[in-house]
């Protein structure tokens, strides 16, 4: 197996073909991380040959297939917009023309007006096995595309920043959070693998009225070890328990009210008005009050980092509501009215897009609020002058907002105001990544409370169903550790099994399990690998001396054929920001690999196959772990499956 340069190998076999030839002509091309792109230029080439059209148009029009019993590429002949003969006799005849003595494809077949290529197998085997190991974990990322100039690397690196997950401080984080969490993970993981400088940014709900409550109910309840122990859960009942008192408080003085008591007085002392004094003296920064926030600010940071590792997740940056200053909302609030942005209403202050923005645009946007009567600044005006100070302060190429579909309107209206108040250019990097609600989610205890309840459930759940197979499971170092890891693989597969937008129904029973499209059956496929590497008992040096010719079984061929489609998949990946792609392609990749092993057997098999077919299955190991580790999953190194074969 040479491992030193497999494209340079694969070259060779071309006439006239070079990689600086390529890169020349093909824009946006990388074959030396990319066999397709080193494929997709010689196809290029010689159908420019064939049908007399120029390779710039041929070139993007080479599509991939809905998978590979249709081919390695696909060609719809109408896209080369040839007069003088219809498409279906124009398929027929470049068919014929194509040269029988091609290096790198067969003639192609013809489906109506389409035309599918097959890559040829030898010259794929010989090339992809070697490239997937001199890549390892890199396979498949092109850290080029984020470049600020690919020709120039000096000028550094695009800068995004992802704003996920966002809790809301002794709230609990609910299905909503979760899913934001998994989605600004995989987004983050995916800009970082292109090699983009990746700011991740936790916008937390820790500012407001009902932190006034908090400091109200510690200083009534609050239990010093409770806090230190479980800040969130212990912040959570306390706000519960004050809350439960504040409406039987109100309901008590209504009832009063209607009795034609005057509660006035009371009412001046109530829980709901000594919290709002209690935040007007956090805005006054109050330095005792200040200080107790910041301390439940801090030990809730503390526990969600530990959660958030759970998922393989960390942040750049905590920042919230409450880092965005009333200087700089007062400073957008004077801007907007200098620009004639909104208006007063009623006291009020808002904006209505129908006068500013032309159309059914300015109507759809409606008529938010930007400030109280009272003065207080809304969410609104809040989200302007932190998008603006994040600018100022990052000077970023590219900002997501990983935020429910719920908040479709807000953020169009926010990114609306910064175009209108002269930052279109910033209003323009801003994209806003949306998905759909989680139906039906609740612990083996009722109603889901934190993300932790949820991990915990979904363990537990996975332990007992390893305990079936005790042999295997004796084997396991840290039983409850791997049963954390495929727990949290099995929520987090779920969640990106469809599209964001999509809804899903929160299914403990389908999504522990080891058969199906499951997080479970993913980290079992893996760990099967694994096992076959360790039985083998090759080392790396003899593993490099493999002969690749011996793979010419169809399944070895067909898992060549995948492994090279893996920087395309990642590619593509980029472009439409969802989960489910990377996803689909490994349960494709999983699929092909299972039904290889009876064809492919590997330990008891005579020493020189034995070594290429485990060359074949350690590049796959190596693409099923990039994958996995792009959406968000740690490999495990050994199974337990009630349903795995030794």
């Amino acid at each position: 197996m040479t491992t030193a340069a497999p494209i340079d190998q694969l070259v060779k076999q071309v006439d006239g073909l070079s990689l600086d030839a390529v890169k020349a002509k093909f824009p946006d091309t990388y074959p030396d991380m990319n066999l397709m792109d080193l494929y997709r230029a010689h196809l290029s080439n010689v159908l420019s040959e064939v049908t007399g059209v120029d390779t710039a148009i041929i070139y993007p029009n080479l599509g991939w297939t809905s998978g590979l019993e249709k081919g390695d590429m696909a060609l719809p002949v109408p896209a080369l917009r040839v007069k003088g003969k219809k498409p279906d006799e124009l398929a027929q005849e470049w068919a014929a023309k194509f040269p029988d003595t091609d290096p790198l494809f067969t003639k192609p077949t013809v489906s109506q007006v389409h035309l599918s290529f097959f890559v040829k197998a030898s010259p794929l085997v010989n090339a992809v096995i070697p490239l997937v190991h001199n890549k390892g974990a890199e396979y498949g990322f092109n850290k080029a595309d984020g470049l600020k100039d690919p020709k120039d690397p000096s000028k550094g690196q695009k800068r995004i920043i992802v704003e996920f997950s966002s809790p809301n401080i002794a709230k609990p984080f609910h299905a909503g959070h979760l899913r934001s969490t998994i989605i600004g993970g995989f987004l983050s993981n995916l800009y970082a693998g292109a090699g983009w400088d990746v700011v991740r940014i936790n916008y937390l709900g820790d500012w407001g009225k009902q932190y006034g409550l908090l400091a109200l109910a510690y200083e009534k309840y609050g239990d010093e070890e409770a806090l230190q122990k479980d800040p969130i859960n212990h912040l959570f009942q306390l706000y519960v328990r004050i809350n439960t008192e504040m409406t039987a408080e109100k309901e008590d003085f209504t009832k009063r009210k209607e009795a034609g008591e005057d509660v006035s007085a009371l009412e001046a002392n109530s829980l709901d008005e000594q919290a709002r004094r209690y935040f007007k003296k956090m805005t006054d920064r109050d330095a005792d009050a200040l200080a107790m926030w910041k301390r439940f600010r801090d030990l809730s940071i503390v526990r969600y980092k530990d959660t958030y590792a759970r998922l393989n997740i960390h942040f750049d940056e905590y920042s919230g509501e409450s880092q965005v200053t009333e200087d700089a909302m007062n400073q957008v609030g004077n801007l907007m009215e200098e620009k004639k942005i909104c208006k007063e209403d009623k006291g009020a202050q808002l904006i209505d897009f129908s006068e500013l923005v032309p159309g059914k645009e300015g109507k759809r946007l409606e008529k938010p609020l930007v400030r109280k009567r009272d003065g207080t600044a809304l969410y609104l005006t809040r989200d302007i002058s932190e998008l603006l100070g994040r600018h100022e302060k990052y000077h970023f190429d590219k900002m997501i907002y990983v935020v429910a579909s719920a908040q479709d309107l807000h953020l169009r209206q926010l990114f609306k105001i910064i175009e209108l108040l002269g930052y279109k250019d910033i209003a323009d990097k801003c994209q806003h990544i949306n998905f759909g609600l989680v139906l039906g989610m609740s612990t083996r205890k009722g109603t889901v409370k934190f993300l932790d309840d949820i991990l915990r459930d979904v363990a537990d759940k996975m332990h007992e169903v390893m305990k079936k197979n005790e042999n295997k499971y004796s084997q396991i170092e840290d039983p409850l550790a791997t049963a954390d890891v495929l727990g949290i693989s099995s929520v987090m597969v779920q969640d990106m099994s469809g599209k964001r937008i999509n809804n899903y129904t929160f299914n403990m029973e389908t999504m522990t399990s080891f058969e199906g499209d499951t997080g479970p059956y993913l980290q079992y496929a893996h760990a099967r690998l694994n096992s076959i590497r360790r039985k083998a008992g090759v080392s790396d040096e003899e593993l490099a001396t493999a002969d690749l010719s011996l793979l010419t079984e169809t399944s070895a061929i067909n898992l060549c054929r995948h492994m090279a489609g893996w920087p395309d998949v990642v590619k593509n990946t980029l472009k439409t920001l969802e989960p489910t792609t990377v996803l689909t392609y490994l349960f494709k990749l999983t699929h092909a690999l299972s039904s290889s092993y009876d064809q492919l057997q590997v330990v008891g098999s005579e020493p020189e196959l034995m070594k290429a077919r485990l060359a074949l299955y350690t590049a796959v190991q190596t693409v099923l772990a990039n994958g996995m580790r792009l959406i968000g999953l740690s490999p495990v190194e050994r199974y337990v499956s009630p349903v795995a074969p030794d």
